[in-house]
């Protein structure tokens, strides 16, 4: 018997975890290689500056991206690529990006239907429109790193960020909320989207004062958050770091959106849409990509979602499926160019508080976690499952789940509210619970590194086993196809297949030799 820092994990077992996940990115990488998808085509439209909307029939907004791409559709032109007709339409008109946006709205002007022009002139300003585009990328990330450096930053304290959720379903009403809780502490603020903003096949246009469980995710609820944030950052001298959802039928033109806007992390995660939004496989796994090439040229944080499959599963027995999604992640992020420190790969603490030895468990997956993915900044999410209308017994979860994320040096500790199965929860419920944390995670700084684990201990045990089951996973999805193996329910316990759910007609082939997407190249992706 021996004691030791860190849980000694087969150094073998995670390099072949990493290998076999490598194999499966790759069936994913081919079916990338010859698709696209109209939420594609529409982040770049977005990219090159197409944000405007203009009133539908029923007096609603609708995007002159959506516009764009249903006119080059309809003409059966998009299997080129939206990028191409726009520089086809440009030499066509002579008009620059915004008065060709301005013909558009006002109907002048179908993009589809015009005349073919000389295609290597096409090609030639396309590229030049794309690098025009992705050099607004840089500069927006050169901004928010000069805005960071000008007040402190809280990651450099080496201890978990605190995560705090705000979901009013009014942007306006949520900034009072987020200031609320930078005061109280908070590093992190995240606007809950509103309830199944993922399935709509459009992105909501200007501020919204409605929403049903959250915040509609816009540019211009991006902007006022924003603004507000850095507001209230420079007023407690610490910057604040914005999140949103970044999945669903959307996934790729939040991405751009959230780029222009300064925000820093997204949750973005291709198998959350596809296991519990019922969004087409190969749609979000096609958006997924561009999203993360977008994302990883602009310094934002990736959150993946592999904490909701612990919501529909016995979490005690499902952290097989939670490491092999995490490699499976990596591998997609790894793709996409992006950093090991932009990953911050999502995990839960949502075992059953009954269970014998449950919170030696948790220890074992969190710092096991911590362990395989040292570089990158862990998203440790809190316990819903089991919360009551007892809010003492949920503070006391809560209290556990901050101490084990600062124990095991946790990324991003999203907090827990003693009021979760209650109500949203009130400004004070969450001052309760960000002075829980401040109590906690400031008190236990260092902790982890003053106790050794057994090396035949109950925790070492524990979390070689999940490591373990991990490879045969990996093993068996692997043989079976990723497609093969999330119809036989291996994710959470829900089945979907590659021709079903939402979004499926948004999926086309792309035209070999012809079609136009240069951001993938500048981007820096390996596919």
């Amino acid at each position: 018997m021996s004691y030791a820092s860190t849980i000694p994990l087969s150094s073998k077992k995670i390099a072949r975890c990493r290998e076999i996940a490598k194999s499966i990115g790759s069936e994913v990488a081919e079916l990338i290689k010859v698709n696209s998808t109209v939420g594609t085509e529409r982040a770049v439209l977005r990219l090159l500056g197409f944000n405007e909307a203009t009133p539908n029939d029923q007096d609603q907004l609708f995007p002159i991206a959506n516009l764009i791409c249903d006119q080059v559709k309809g003409h059966d032109r998009l299997h080129e690529g939206a990028l191409y007709w726009i520089a086809n339409a440009m030499i066509a008109t002579g008009f620059d990006i915004a008065a060709l946006q301005e013909k558009v709205l006002i109907e002048e002007i179908d993009i589809g239907s015009l005349a073919s022009q000389d295609a290597k002139k096409v090609k030639a300003l396309a590229h030049k429109l794309a690098k025009d585009s992705y050099q607004n990328l840089i500069r927006y990330r050169k901004e928010r790193i000069q805005i960071a450096k000008q007040i402190k930053d809280p990651l450099k304290e080496k201890r978990p960020l605190k995560y705090v959720i705000v979901a009013t379903g009014n942007i306006f009403e949520d900034v009072i909320q987020a200031k609320s809780a930078v005061r109280d502490g908070a590093d992190v603020i995240a606007v809950i989207r509103s309830t199944a903003q993922s399935l709509l096949d459009y992105v909501p246009q200007g501020t919204t004062t409605e929403g049903f469980g959250g915040t509609y995710a816009t540019q211009a609820n991006f902007r006022v958050m924003r603004q507000a944030l850095d507001e209230v950052g420079k007023e407690v001298n610490r910057y604040i770091r914005l999140t949103n959802y970044c999945s669903g039928l959307c996934m790729s033109e939040i991405a751009a959106l959230g780029a222009m806007e300064g925000l820093d992390c997204l949750l973005n995660d291709a198998m959350y849409g596809i296991l519990f939004r019922d969004i087409n496989m190969r749609r979000t796994l096609i958006d997924q990509h561009f999203s993360r090439l977008i994302c990883s040229k602009s310094g934002i944080w990736i959150m993946t979602g592999e904490d909701n499959y612990m919501k529909t599963t016995d979490a005690a027995k499902s952290g097989d499926q939670v490491l092999a999604s995490q490699f499976i992640n990596e591998v997609a992020a790894l793709n996409a160019g992006m950093a090991k420190n932009q990953m911050s790969i999502g995990h839960a603490m949502e075992m059953d508080p009954n269970y014998e030895k449950v919170i030696l468990m948790e220890i074992a997956r969190a710092q096991m976690t911590r362990q395989i993915f040292p570089e990158a900044p862990l998203k440790y999410m809190c316990n819903t499952k089991y919360k009551s209308g007892d809010i003492f017994t949920s503070h006391a979860i809560d209290t556990i789940f901050n101490l084990i994320g600062s124990m095991t040096n946790q990324g991003v500790i999203l907090l827990g509210m003693l009021t979760e199965a209650v109500h949203t929860p009130f400004l004070q419920d969450r001052s309760v619970s960000i002075r829980n944390a401040n109590y906690v995670v400031g008190g236990a700084v260092g902790l982890g590194d003053e106790f050794g684990y057994r090396s035949d201990g109950f925790i070492a045990t524990f979390a070689q086993n999940v490591l373990d089951d991990a490879v045969k996973l990996l093993e068996k999805i692997d043989r079976m196809g990723i497609y093969k193996a999330i119809e036989k329910r291996t994710f959470a316990d829900v089945s979907r297949t590659i021709d079903g759910g939402k979004g499926a007609n948004g999926v086309f082939e792309v035209e070999r030799g012809r079609y136009l997407n240069p951001f993938f190249e500048m981007m820096g992706s390996k596919i």
